[in-house]
């Protein structure tokens, strides 16, 4: 049986999940901003349309051979986790306070140790486990959930976190023989294909100005797709996972500026705790994770 070696580079994997978690706050910002006149199956139609569109320009100069590959079915199950919590994720957002709902989605890394270790059989240890308890304080600070806490619609939000760990972690499995680029392409060609299928039944007229929010959305989130993939090929998810909660501080920054909403001293106590899991997370020991 040929033994099989994953990159542990907690320091490079940390700065790339960081610079995504900025830019899954931007869409975030954007996506609210949509949402309240398009309906959630185009947003996410769109979002993953353009995710398409990004790697067309690198088809044309390169052709296809960088995206050929002997594992659909990996894709497809990324896909399909991915997809599912894209689509909690979105209604989330446009149906909950923007700070409950960054709370449940970047929830994602206090499921990702567990599920690595059960899935790929990476270590699982107990400065780990206080790394991500510790991130999540500060989350819990940050966003002080409100009523909406225990709204109904609160369970899109627990699903967009447990789907996403599940993609985070799928992405890991395939970092061996998938690099990001096709990872994310692949997601973007399956998911565009599944999320037209809604647009049957929900398709409706965009004027210039949803349509170019629409395409920004994309954008960002193909940008931040690529650098979440290669985050999560560089070390394991239970190592740099928190640092996805670093979007809850940027969406905190945007609040303000854009709308005047202040931070209180919850929300600066829990950003500190944030930034404390991220640096243990990022000074753990760099050693080569194997799976066989």
């Amino acid at each position: 049986m040929v033994e099989l070696v994953r990159l542990d580079q907690p320091r490079k994997g940390a700065i790339l999940l960081a610079c995504s978690a900025l830019m899954f706050a931007l869409m975030g910002i954007l996506i609210r901003e949509v949402s309240t006149t398009v309906n959630n199956e185009n947003v996410v139609f769109f979002r993953n349309l353009l995710g398409v569109l990004f790697f067309l320009p690198m088809i044309l100069v390169k052709g296809f051979g960088p995206f050929r590959t002997h594992h659909l079915r990996s894709h497809f199950l990324r896909t399909f986790f991915g997809l599912g919590a894209m689509y909690c994720f979105f209604y989330a957002i446009a149906h909950l306070p923007l700070a409950d709902a960054m709370l449940f989605t970047y929830a994602a890394p206090v499921f990702t140790p567990l599920l690595a270790w059960w899935w790929l059989r990476e270590s699982l240890t107990l400065r780990m486990i206080f790394m991500v308890l510790l991130g999540f304080a500060g989350v819990l600070l940050v966003a002080k959930p409100s009523g909406a806490l225990f709204d109904p619609n609160a369970l899109a939000g627990v699903g967009a976190s447990l789907l996403a760990a599940c993609a985070f972690v799928s992405i890991r499995a395939m970092s061996n023989t998938e690099p990001a680029t096709r990872i994310v392409f692949y997601f973007a060609l399956f998911s565009s294909l599944l999320s037209a299928i809604p647009l049957l039944w929900a398709w409706q007229p965009l004027d210039s100005r949803q349509l170019g929010m629409l395409v920004a959305i994309g954008l960002v989130a193909t940008v931040s797709q690529l650098l979440m993939s290669r985050a999560y090929s560089l070390a394991p998810p239970g190592k740099i996972g928190p640092l996805s909660y670093l979007a809850i501080v940027f969406s905190g920054i945007f609040a303000w500026f854009l709308w005047g909403e202040m931070p209180g001293l919850s929300s600066w106590i829990g950003a500190a705790l944030i930034f404390a899991s991220t640096m243990i997370s990022i000074f753990l020991p760099g050693t080569r994770a194997k799976a066989g």
